[in-house]
């Protein structure tokens, strides 16, 4: 054992900790093109594109799971030409899980890069436009650095949200020890065995930990970069 948790259990954590990595790293940059069209489209359906990105905030995580198990699996209008032609799998494995992660926490960073892209002052973009930068230019050098705040504090906290994902993952890729089973299925697999209240516990206390250091994590960066942004 170390710190009081066995390498079966280290091995939950670990896994946790590598599929909101995941999650985040995949999500990150759609995540961003979808707020900056949030924030500054104008474009017939905007409203429902906004609905549609929001939408796993308010549906039950297991109609989300169901819905990728519905696309993504082996016989799925995605997920089957995925398997076939390139021989890659989503469902029941690490990737799966990642995935069903992201979806879930998509909402967090584009409701964090959104709030930060509204506080950049539109004047200062048109102020590099008189000077002759590009779109590009513009967005690199002006736009980007200053919703800089969200984008950090929104992929700190899909962090530490994808952490505590459950009812989408066991949907979509099960409750399989070392391939899918996070730490909140683990949790719930030592729930439903006799004797193992300890073990929930100390896995318990281990997710309100890591959930609670990303949480103060995106609020510390948020408020350096809010700082940094002001001197600057």
């Amino acid at each position: 054992m170390i710190l009081g948790l066995t390498a079966e259990e280290w091995q939950a954590v670990r896994l946790s900790l590598e599929v909101a990595s995941r999650s985040v790293i995949v999500s990150l940059v759609p995540a961003i093109a979808v707020a900056w069209l949030l924030a500054r489209g104008r474009f017939p359906g905007r409203m429902l594109l906004d609905a549609l990105v929001h939408l796993p905030l308010v549906v039950p995580p297991v109609v989300v799971g169901w819905g990728l198990l519905m696309l993504f699996g082996v016989r799925g209008p995605i997920g089957g030409p995925l398997n076939d032609w390139f021989g890659i799998r989503l469902v029941f494995t690490t990737e799966g899980a990642a995935l069903a992660t992201a979806v879930m926490s998509f909402p967090l960073i584009v409701r964090a890069v959104r709030l930060g892209l509204e506080h950049v002052d539109p004047g200062l973009e048109a102020a590099a436009r008189t000077l002759g930068a590009g779109p590009i230019d513009r967005f690199l050098t002006v736009t980007l650095p200053l919703m800089s705040p969200g984008i950090l504090a929104g992929a700190v906290t899909a962090f530490a949200a994808g952490l505590g994902e459950f009812g989408a993952v066991i949907t979509f890729v099960s409750n399989i020890p070392g391939e899918t089973q996070t730490l909140p299925l683990a949790i719930y697999s030592a729930t439903q065995t006799p004797g193992g209240e300890a073990v929930a516990a100390r896995l318990a206390g281990v997710s309100f930990l890591l959930a609670m250091a990303g949480l103060l994590l995106a609020e510390v960066i948020a408020r350096r970069m809010h700082l940094l942004l002001g001197r600057g």
